[in-house]
């Protein structure tokens, strides 16, 4: 039974998430409201961050957490299946507030279904309009009550259409903070404190460890014929399920030691990463730590988005930076020899890597303000309160 059939007189918020960033920021978010304003309900779709954080879960978003145009038509039927449940959900219980986090195509559906409805809306997390289809600005005006964004340089984008918008921090800015030092985590995971380091990060997506893995360990085979002594790590993204989707994929022979639960001291702890083109960029960027990035989708999906994609960086730490400071590896580009090749120079040419972690030094002050999951809650509240923004941020 849902928590708003057993309690039927509290405020109703439903909240949907798609993947495991979304799940982790939703939560996140339902922890701040309850800090605000306790006795509201949730129900909705995520994983098992939200779970935990007392969201009544309809839909389990593990299996729907797909990138790509093929990769979505696969999984289609999954996809519609899901979305009339949470449209019939929406119809039954009327709630104050829908917030959708991110997982842009099947949220903007379930907002043009909850307007119809008469339901406020906010989005969290914003698409990337400014990188490719910016046409889809028109059916977010005419769908969405309020944006928050967690970019500054998005808010321009939206006040211009004359979109409710706040840039409400970003939320790696309160998340990115490891328990040790470098030398201490090497400890802590029974590394050698001498020896390099190298960590791997192929996405928390089951296609992208599918199609990451064994790039990645094709590298780790590059490099350990011509370095012996690197040593490689791979932290787990929360919800991936090992068996299934990491262990048909690594070669015991590259001695990768996986890591659980621990992911920032895990990066920390290294003097290279390879990382999927993701959120996990901004998180290496903010710690610091000198990069690879790479990324592949099916061949389909990159024909397409090749043609669509408008600007010439993917990875969201040059996006923020606003220029080219970690070399991208996309598609074609992303091979063993390659990625082996700047993984190397990253270890063995001091002065290049010291010139990105400068460069990524200035990623904390490019975000500003911290605190997101308290401003995005003001947002929901003020929502809920006036079914539209009334204030600005502090």
């Amino acid at each position: 039974m849902a928590q708003a059939a057993q309690n039927a007189t509290a405020p109703h918020v439903v909240i949907v998430a798609g993947e495991a960033s979304g799940d982790n920021h939703a939560a996140q978010l339902v922890e701040a409201l309850k800090r605000q304003q306790p006795g509201l309900c949730y129900s909705g779709m995520g994983g098992e961050a939200m779970r935990r954080a007392g969201v009544d879960l309809l839909v389990d978003a593990s299996d729907l957490a797909v990138v790509g145009i093929w990769e979505v038509l696969v999984h289609y039927r999954q996809i519609r299946r899901a979305l009339k449940q949470l449209v019939a959900h929406l119809r039954a219980t009327r709630p104050q507030l829908l917030i959708l986090v991110d997982y842009v195509e099947f949220n903007l559906r379930l907002a043009e279904q909850a307007k119809r409805l008469g339901i406020t809306v906010l989005f969290y997390v914003s698409p990337q309009i400014w990188a490719w289809r910016a046409g889809r600005i028109q059916r977010i005006k005419r769908c969405v009550d309020a944006m928050a964004v967690l970019f500054p340089f998005e808010e321009a984008v939206y006040q211009r259409h004359a979109i409710p918008v706040r840039y409400v921090g970003n939320p790696l800015l309160d998340q990115v903070h490891p328990r040790y030092s470098r030398e201490q985590a090497r400890v802590h995971f029974g590394l050698d404190t001498d020896a390099p380091l190298v960590g791997l990060l192929p996405g928390s997506r089951r296609g992208e460890l599918r199609r990451h893995l064994p790039l990645l360990m094709a590298t780790c085979q590059y490099l350990r014929i011509r370095h012996p002594e690197l040593q490689f790590i791979l932290p787990v993204a929360p919800g991936v399920n090992q068996a299934r989707d990491l262990y048909p994929y690594l070669d015991s022979a590259c001695g990768v030691t996986v890591i659980q639960g621990e992911t920032y001291d895990a990066m920390h702890a290294c003097d290279a990463l390879v990382v999927a083109s993701g959120t996990a960029t901004l998180e290496a960027g903010l710690l610091g730590v000198p990069m690879a990035i790479i990324y592949r989708i099916s061949p389909l999906s990159y024909a397409i988005l090749k043609r669509l994609v408008k600007i010439r960086d993917i990875g969201l730490v040059n996006i923020v930076c606003e220029k080219r400071v970690v070399q991208e590896f996309i598609q074609q580009a992303a091979t063993p020899v390659q990625v082996g090749t700047e993984v190397e120079r990253l270890l063995h040419d001091p002065a290049y890597a010291q010139e990105m972690r400068t460069a990524l030094s200035a990623l904390r002050q490019r975000l500003g303000s911290s605190g997101h999951s308290a401003h995005v809650a003001a947002m929901a509240l003020e929502l809920i309160k006036y079914g539209t923004l009334r204030t600005s941020l502090p």
